[in-house]
């Protein structure tokens, strides 16, 4: 789909009450929200239009996760009831056309600056402002920052030798060009079978003369049993969405998944495997609902994982291939689970090779293609499908420095440190939508983009109501957040994974687990525990305090 037509770049203000980073879902609501609260404000984004993620991720087959009654904001009745999704599972170009209506329904992009990156924010501990600069030469002082900028936005390139030398078109999943690519009658390469490469394939192979697969590391996929959205389905949530919201607010991962509450090492081995049948062949994400203990018991996660093995060497006929396809490295959803649509099956086509590098690995690149393993393999494209520097790689490239001229980059140097994943510790009133340590990539975002949005409105609020001009996360509240973070994920069995959730697919980033793991829900109940609380474990000053400390 094409973006509407670009308006002339309005003015930038010197001064405002906010800058928000970032015009995807979270920039957008956080625009409604603060000029609910009569807070001027201004968007930046170097995308040309809104949508953020899905902006820029138009690889073939790009389709969100998570069912479309289910992805989309909650916060408008009326934005509920007049959209009508076409797909179970909406692809990005209808996502992207969702996020274009609720912009124009809004009247939000008078206020968004587009194909503008934020180059710099330096805090000013005596004025309580920040400084904003962009490569557009703006400059702005605003009262607060709200980093948008999204957990899968800052696109991971490989640093192969030879990159720059290879003749033919190279992509990468994350930075899809805005027109489209035809494959037809060509030699593909796919570095990568992570989630953007399970979707892309089967697509591309259907195109493509011939497509060769490099893979490292193995990831579980789940069918999707994707399909047009039946109208009594639709009809089912509309008439019940202020329930169903609300129960999902209180979910583990902000999605209805209907959990069983059983451990499946406990249920009878006949019995356990009619319930993973039953997932499967619902496909989806929820797969991992199956049983209560399948992300802390091993040997229970063991049967899923099984499960999940069988019915890939079921599906793919060359065993060689099968083996290859079937992880044995990690935990079933330790890595987030992929949702497919005929991602095994492909491996069946005859135009479709699959390269094992993980003892192997990509050797450079060449002018005629790439080589693995001492031997040379000829494409006329490459599409690199290698993930992001996910959730901090956006934060730490931006320039912000807070008090004391330190930098952000510097203080994250050993891994992410937050106080509820909305902000840092010497950084005053700059918060982060969905940041580390927050549930972010293990929920529903729009769900978590919603809380976290309303969580800093009523903040803004509070602060305004009592005349006070600066909050900043106290180091005591972070420690103890940061361990809580640690200790929480330590029970299960993620860190066992080397995953982008403990930033491994990023080389020299510190192997820390980044997101919170205790659930949507009980991650609410603490955070409006603490703005309760006279929001605990922040310290909150007004302009006389301020002026107390310069002197």
């Amino acid at each position: 789909m094409t973006q509407p037509a670009a308006s002339p770049r309005g003015t930038v203000p010197h001064e405002i009450d906010t800058v928000v980073v970032g015009a995807g879902f979270g920039g957008m609501y956080m625009l409604h929200r603060l000029r609910g609260l009569g807070l001027s404000a201004i968007v930046f984004d170097v995308a040309a239009g809104v949508g953020g993620t899905w902006y820029w991720n138009r690889y073939p087959g790009a389709r969100c996760d998570v069912e479309s009654m289910q992805y989309s904001y909650s916060f408008s009745d009326a934005l509920q009831q007049e959209w009508r999704w076409s797909e179970v599972f909406a692809g990005q170009p209808e996502i992207l056309r969702y996020a274009n209506h609720v912009a124009d329904r809004l009247d939000l992009r008078r206020d968004m600056r587009f194909e503008t990156r934020v180059t710099s924010a330096i805090f000013d501990e005596t004025a309580h402002r920040w400084t904003v600069r962009t490569d557009r030469g703006d400059v702005v002082s605003a009262r607060y920052c709200v980093m948008a900028t999204g957990c899968l936005s800052a696109a991971r390139m490989p640093d192969f030798p030879g990159l720059a030398s290879f003749a033919g078109k190279t992509y990468h999943t994350g930075q899809w060009p805005h027109e489209d690519v035809d494959f037809t009658g060509l030699r593909v390469g796919v570095v990568g079978t992570g989630s953007s490469a399970i979707q892309s394939i089967p697509v591309i192979a259907a195109q493509a003369a011939h497509v060769t697969v490099f893979q490292r590391t193995p990831n579980f996929s789940i069918p999707s049993r994707n399909g047009p959205m039946p109208d009594d389905y639709a009809g089912s949530w509309k008439d019940s969405y202020a329930e169903r919201r609300a129960e999902a607010r209180m979910a583990r991962t902000g999605i209805l998944a209907y959990p069983n509450d059983r451990s499946a090492i406990e249920t009878p081995e006949a019995e356990r495997l009619a319930v993973y049948e039953q997932r499967w062949e619902s496909g989806g994400t929820t797969f991992m609902a199956a049983f209560n203990d399948l992300i802390f018991n091993k040997a229970s996660n063991d049967t899923a994982a099984e499960f999940v093995r069988g019915k890939i060497r079921a599906m793919v006929k060359d065993p060689a291939k099968a083996d290859l396809l079937a992880p044995d490295s990690h935990p079933i959803g330790t890595k987030r689970i992929c949702v497919d649509t005929d991602y095994y099956l492909t491996y069946n086509r005859p135009n479709v090779d699959l390269v094992d590098v993980r003892n192997a690995p990509i050797e450079a690149l060449t002018p005629d293609g790439l080589r693995a393993g001492g031997k040379e393999y000829a494409f006329d494209a490459i599409v690199f499908a290698t993930g992001f520097d996910a959730m901090t790689g956006a934060l730490t490239r931006m320039g912000i420095v807070g008090r004391g001229g330190e930098a952000l980059a510097d203080k994250w140097e050993a891994g992410p440190r937050t106080y509820l994943g909305l902000m840092t510790a010497g950084f005053p009133n700059m918060f982060m939508i969905t940041g580390p340590g927050s549930p972010s990539v293990l929920s529903n975002m729009i769900v978590s983009i919603e809380q976290h949005v309303d969580w800093i409105a009523g903040c803004l609020s509070h602060l305004n109501m009592r005349q006070l001009d600066c909050i900043e996360a106290t180091l005591p509240a972070e420690d103890g957040w940061v361990r809580h973070v640690n200790e929480v994920a330590d029970t299960t069995l993620y860190p066992s994974a080397a995953s982008w959730y403990m930033g491994a697919n990023i080389p020299g980033k510190p192997r820390v687990f980044m997101p919170y793991i205790g659930g949507v829900g009980t991650y609410r109940e603490k955070c409006d525990a603490v703005a309760a609380n006279g929001y605990e474990g922040f310290a909150l000053t007004g302009p006389t305090n301020a002026a107390v400390a310069a002197e």
